[in-house]
């Protein structure tokens, strides 16, 4: 897939999430980034958006540690980002 489609397409996916908090900050952070990320970046962030919203939630707001099986440079980013 081109990079430039695969960029629109996450960036989508991550500012209509369903819940509006998750539209902010995951879009936000999306917008914000994803023009400069590489293609390895880009698969941690397809990685994030398939997580579920509660669990990311928690993770940025410090109500649950983020499990190690999904910790990656862009979700320690994601989690650090303030608008």
């Amino acid at each position: 897939m081109d990079t430039d489609v695969r960029r629109k397409r996450l960036l989508w996916q991550a500012s209509h999430r369903g819940i509006r908090e998750m539209d902010l900050l995951l879009g936000g952070f999306a917008g914000n980034q994803i023009e400069h990320m590489t293609v390895e970046e880009l698969d941690e962030l397809e990685a994030i958006i398939g997580l579920p919203d509660q669990d990311l939630l928690a993770w940025i707001v410090s109500e649950a540690e983020i499990p190690e099986r999904h910790r990656s440079g862009t979700l320690l980013r994601l989690v650090a980002y303030r608008p």
